[in-house]
């Protein structure tokens, strides 16, 4: 199983991109999303993929993340949903977008992928919105490996006097929105009730860090009267 590539762009297609690994070119389907956010040809990139294997088709599929790479593994297990489906509600909605949408019950906004119709986008979030905060939760371990895994690419070793400490890097949505899960579902809040709260306080505090995500999903589960 090919999980991971790493080399030089050799050049992008309107639905996907060669990526050249010492010598062998490898053909890499992605999203619009993804591809827009590629380097230009001639430099550097790292995808993580996913290998799909049909009777007469191998076919490998490019995401910037580990989140992504998740929902489109997810997504492929919704029936009616094929490869080119999964990739247009990620290419349309990103990781956080499907993430947000699917723990809503918000199926209008899958819809708005192109060629996914309502019947479709309806089962979509029927059949993962118990899987949303598993996916929400796991959102933190998936960026530590993720950092880790792009400094071993990215980063060349040097000796130890020369080497500049390393700046912290920001936590990101992902790693927020999983953190205020924990919270509160170590507060006793179902893991359903506890990631439509939170993916509807990221929604509104697109910028809100744990304390602040953690605050307004109290309020959204708070008893009404």
């Amino acid at each position: 199983m090919i999980g991971k590539i790493s080399g030089r762009i050799e050049y992008k297609s309107t639905d996907h991109v060669m990526i050249d690994v010492r010598g062998i070119g490898y053909l890499v389907y992605c999203s619009d999303r993804t591809l827009m956010g590629l380097p230009p040809v001639g430099e550097a990139c790292a995808l993580y993929t996913e290998l799909l294997v049909r009777e007469d088709l191998l076919q490998l599929f490019g995401f910037p993340t580990l989140l992504e790479k998740e929902w489109h593994r997810l997504l492929l297990s919704v029936q009616g949903i094929g490869a080119k489906a999964a990739m247009a509600i990620l290419g349309t909605l990103g990781a956080d977008g499907v993430s947000r949408a699917i723990a809503l019950g918000d199926w209008g906004a899958v819809k708005a992928a192109p060629g996914v119709g309502p019947k479709i986008a309806q089962r979509v979030v029927n059949e993962l919105k118990d899987k949303a905060p598993g996916v929400m939760a796991l959102g933190g371990t998936l960026e530590d490996a993720q950092g880790l895994a792009e400094a071993e690419v990215i980063e060349a070793p040097e000796p130890a006097a020369k080497r500049a400490p390393a700046k912290p890097k920001a936590p990101s949505r992902a790693v927020h929105q999983s953190d205020a899960l924990s919270a509160l579902s170590n507060l006793g809040y179902g893991p359903s009730d506890a990631a439509s709260a939170v993916a509807q306080a990221a929604e509104n505090n697109s910028d809100a860090d744990t304390s602040v995500l953690i605050r307004e999903a109290l309020k959204l589960l708070a008893p009404k009267g």
